[in-house]
This record gives structure tokens, sequence and C-alpha cells, in this order.
């Protein structure tokens, strides 16, 4: 059988693979087309936009965070200290067993869980890379510990920083303030840019309202990283500018004396210079140490401080709110003489109680035999509060409202730190709005002792204080004295804002108000006479007892018999000397009972510290 051959078509192959290699050589130019335009546009087109990016991964932004500012008292004591501080770092990656690790480091330092707890969030948050710091603040003790056994641990290392520090303790707390770690919500209002790197901010007082002048302005450092992201050198690097230092109107002497006046109650005092407005002491007991908080209180220790039934936490010196008591007697003695609906011989009987026209209601004065015929000079002098239960009936709410507003009564006095409460200073008008009532004529009659719905800070009653001892010339207190660079000799004092003053009929009437608070504390009869018997210098002064609750209408007010939480607080004011006054003072001592006999001694002491200690 044969086969059959198939001859090769040569011309036909030939043409096959021409073709192929026309669409091959044409596709491989495509490509090299397509390449070369990417290559014109990466280095041509968006030259600028790769290189910057490219720099970018080349080059990084490292915040260097300023020295935060110092404070002093006025005399040039320090308050607020920036203090060298040990924190433990660990960076993960240099580490072969984390929980080994931690357990190891826990033999050597103390490690709270809140600080393992912290560590192990910010952990999964950072780079391996970058160390994450485990504690805070060790001691020299655990920093010696640490450093013989360092070898033992790769990847862990101790850093020096600077912590705040409050040397003095408690001391004067609730005007300075403290810082803590910056939180979400201080996150929200603080310069992003500012305080890179920061980690901390002022909380509280002074720290806290001057925040933008104490932190002062954050470095940059130009640094060559790695892909990774390690730095291998600095290029350029932009020093921050510290923070100002704060010179401060409290006199940290006199601070701590009138907080030992004050024993073991709770209460609050504030003394200041009634020609400038300075405050020169600021107290609010009982305090806390600030210290614990600026890197971390301990749970427990935060919870007995908050559930403290003495509160130390509150600040009573500008949010504590009180019925001012017969403190407001001067004031409203001096609005009867302005409107003529008194005078300085009128006189009133009183026999130990006071009644409304047409009804039969007691209103109990503080002595029950009553005090007979008073004047004015008598009813200031032995706090009479009948004579004054009859003069704001006589006045009426609105003109006692208008008044006594012009000292400050119900309104902020605009202290340069935040928080201020304003007091309430009643009238129709806000009982109608507040509690949708009509108001009534024995609330008229409270009122001119001080009682009913008058609410004052202790602030408040210091300026009006000051405004009576200026006769007229109302001050805005201020706690900055002055501010300046650190390493600068230069400094810059805040101005002293000096407001309206109160205009007055009779220049005299200040006179007769003033000389019946001083025979409060000098004259025979006066309610404070035991702390004027003796004093080199004159005082000025008037006592309260502002009650807690209300009694009933034949109830006998015994202290012993009640709970301490409600008994009287007992209020004094006071300025002295009386012919050139350099000081106010004022006092409330929450439930002491007896104005005179508590919180007088209270002011003497804070007097002689600043007067007779000061002069010798």
């Amino acid at each position: 059988m044969l086969r059959q051959l198939t001859l090769k078509d040569h011309f036909d192959e030939y043409r096959l693979f021409s073709s192929r290699t026309i669409v091959l050589l044409v596709f491989s130019g495509l490509l090299l087309l397509v390449l070369f335009s990417r290559l014109v546009y990466l280095q041509v087109i968006a030259h600028e936009h790769f290189t910057t990016l490219s720099e970018d991964n080349r080059v990084k932004l490292r915040a260097i965070v300023p020295t935060r500012g110092l404070i002093y008292d006025r005399n040039g004591i320090i308050l607020a200290d920036n203090l060298p501080s040990y924190r433990l770092e660990i960076t993960a990656e240099q580490v072969d067993d984390m929980p080994s690790t931690l357990q190891a480091l826990e033999e050597i330092v103390h490690i709270r869980e809140t600080d393992r707890s912290r560590f192990e969030k910010l952990l999964k948050r950072k780079p391996r890379f970058e160390a994450v710091p485990l504690r805070f603040h060790l001691s020299d003790k655990e920093v010696a510990r640490f450093s013989v056994n360092r070898h033992r641990m790769p990847g862990v290392d101790i850093q020096a920083g600077l912590a705040r520090h409050y040397p003095l303790g408690s001391l004067g707390v609730h005007a300075l303030g403290y810082v803590g770690r910056i939180d979400e919500q201080a996150l929200k209002t603080l310069d992003s840019s500012n305080y890179s790197g920061t980690t901390h901010v002022g909380k509280t007082g002074v720290e806290k309202s001057y925040e933008s002048v104490l932190h002062g302005t954050v470095g940059l450092e130009h640094v060559e990283t790695t892909a990774q992201g390690r730095v291998l050198r600095v290029l350029k690097r932009v020093p921050p500018v510290p923070g100002n230092n704060l010179y401060l109107t409290l006199d940290s002497r006199l601070q701590a004396a009138s907080e030992k006046a004050f024993g073991d109650y709770a209460g609050s005092a504030i003394a200041l210079d009634p020609k400038t407005g300075d405050i020169l002491a600021m107290v609010s007991l009982p305090a806390y140490d600030p210290n614990p908080f600026v890197n971390g209180i301990e749970y427990t220790d935060y919870t007995a401080l908050r559930e403290n039934d003495k509160e130390p936490l509150f600040n009573r010196a500008l949010r504590g709110q009180y019925p001012p008591g017969s403190i407001v007697k001067p004031f409203i003695g001096l609005a009867g003489l302005e409107q003529g609906i008194t005078g300085h011989k009128s006189s009133t009987y009183c026999p130990g109680f006071y009644t409304l026209p047409g009804s039969t209601r007691k209103y109990r004065d503080w002595k029950r035999t009553g005090h007979g015929t008073v004047k004015l000079d008598d009813a200031i002098t032995q706090s009479c509060d009948v004579y004054f239960y009859d003069l704001a009936l006589s006045m009426g709410i609105d003109r006692i409202h208008d008044y006594l507003q012009h000292f400050g009564f119900g309104k902020r006095t605009g202290i340069d730190i935040q928080g201020e409460l304003p007091g309430l200073l009643p009238s129709p008008g806000w009982k109608r709005a507040r509690h949708g009532e009509p108001w009534f004529p024995g609330e008229t009659v409270i009122t001119g002792i001080g009682q009913g719905f008058f609410l004052t800070t202790p602030l408040q009653l210091a300026v009006a204080t000051a405004t009576l001892a200026n006769q007229g010339q109302r001050v805005k207190p201020n706690i900055i004295h002055t501010a300046g660079q650190a390493g600068s000799s230069v400094l810059q004092t805040v101005s002293r804002q000096k407001d309206k003053v109160i205009a007055i009929n009779d220049p005299a009437h200040w006179d007769r108000i003033i000389a019946s608070m001083v025979h409060v504390v000098h004259g025979v009869r006066g309610t404070a006479r035991h702390i004027g018997s003796d004093s080199p210098y004159r005082i000025a002064g008037k006592t309260g007892t502002a009650q807690v609750f209300g009694l009933k209408e034949e109830e006998e007010y015994d202290a012993e018999a009640i709970a301490e939480k409600l008994r009287d607080h007992a209020l004094f004011i006071a300025f002295a000397p009386v012919d050139d006054p350099q000081i106010v003072v004022a006092i409330i001592v929450e439930h002491g009972g007896s104005g005179g006999a508590i919180a007088a001694p209270i002011a003497r002491s804070i007097l002689d510290s600043y007067l007779l200690d000061k002069a010798s």
C-alpha cells in the first residue's frame, strides 16, 4: 500500500510568521509607548508632587515639648515646679517575651494595675519600634535597682524628663490648681499642633486658667528616618519657647497661717488688699495634695476624696454659696440711710421678736429677751435682728435688691481665674421666673438679715467689704501679679482694674457705718469685742450667723442637740487698720455656730499674721 505525501507550503508559512511578528512588534511598541508615557508623567508632569512625597518618606517632623512655666507666690517662693523625673519605657521589637519581661520588672519596681492597663493600650496603638512608657516618676531607689538588672532586660530603658511638682503640697491648692494627663475631652479644645508631644495640661485653678501662658510654644526637629521610621540623624532643629513664669498675688506665709487658724473646721477665707484687689490668701478647707493627680491618682484614693463628706475637692472660696446672715446689716443700714428710710438717730424697740402688721407670726431675734430701744449704731454693734426686720420691710425688696447690687451681690466679681459662681440676690422677678410664685412680705423681712433665698460666696463678701473700706471704690480681685519669660529679669505686671465708684448722697454715711463696725470689735457690747480688747490696731468688722435649716416659730435652736451638718455657719468680715485699710478678710466656717466666737478669732489670727508679722 502506498502512503500519500503532503508537500509544505513554504510561502503560506512565511506569510503567517510575518503577520504574527508584525502583531507582536505592534503590541510591544504599544507597551513601550505606555511605559514611556508613564515615565514622562512621573519624571516631568508630576515631578514636584512625587519629589515631595519622597522627601516626606525620608524626612519627618518631630515635636519638642516646651518646658512649662513655673509659678511663684508674691515673695518669690515657688508653688509649682518642674522636677527631673524618670520614666520606664519598653520598645516592643527588642523584647522577645513581653509577659516574662513585665513579670521580671514587677519584682524590681512597683507597677500598678492602671500602669499596666495604660501600657497595654498604648502598645497596640504605637509602632513596635517606638518606646512605650510603663511607669512614670520612678524613685531614685527604683532607678538604682533597675540599673543593676538592666543587662537582663533588652528593650527596657529609663528616660529622664520633667514632671510637675507642688512643693508645698495642699497649701493653696484650690487657687493654684494642678496639671493632669491630657484626656479626650481636653483634646477637643486644645491646639493640636502646639500640643503635639505634650502629655499634661492644667486641670483646675491658675494651672487651667493660664494654660496658654504657662505651656509655651512647641519646637520642631527635622529628622532623617529609615523606611521603617527609625531616626538616623537630626537635619534641622527649631527650639521650643518655654512657658512664662507666673508670680501670684498670694502670700504663701499668710496662706499657711490662714489655713492653720481654721484648725479642724471646714470653711473658707479670703484675704485681699483693698487698694489693688490683690488676693493675699484664698483658703478652702479641707484641702488635698495635688501631686498624686499629676500622673494619675489611684482610683481608691480618688474615690475616698470624692466621697468624703467634707468635700475636699470643692472650691468653697469661688463656688461655695452661703446665706450671708448678719454680715449684710452694715450694707442694709447704709441703704436705709442713703434712701432716707432711717436716720442714725432713729430708734426701734426690740422686744426679742418682730411681727408683720396684721399677722401673729413672730420673727425671732437672736437675743430672746430683746435689745430694748436701739439706734442704727446699736443695731449693727449688737447685731439686733428686729431693727433690720423693720428696716427691710420699710425699704421693700426692690430697693434692697437694687442697692445691694452696687456692692456686687448676686454677680461674679470677675476674678482672673475660672470657676466662680455668682451667688444669689433675690427679687420678686427672680422668684416669679424661678418658682412661679409671688414675693411675700415675710421674705423681705428675712432678707434684711441675710437669710431666705440670699446667697453669697466668700470672695463676693470680701470684695463687698473692700468697697466699704474704700468708701465706695470698688476693685476687681486679681490673683496674678506679674508674668515673665524664664531666665529673664523683665517681668510684666498685670494691669489692675478698678471698678466704678458707688455714688453716695452724704459721705458721712460711710463714716457712720464704719464707726459701727469698729464698735462691733472694740465696743463694750460688740459681738466680736473679745478679739479687739488687746489689738494694737483698730479693726472694723461684722459678725454673722447663717441658719442651715429653718426653725418652727416657737422652736429653740440647740447646737448640741442637732447633727453637726445642720448647725449654723459662722461668718465674719473685717478690714484693718481702720484709718488706712491694708487688708480685708471674709471668713465662713461651716457649721461653726457663732460668728463672734468662732469666725472672728480666725480673722484676728489672719490680720495679726499680715499686719504684725510683716512689720516685725
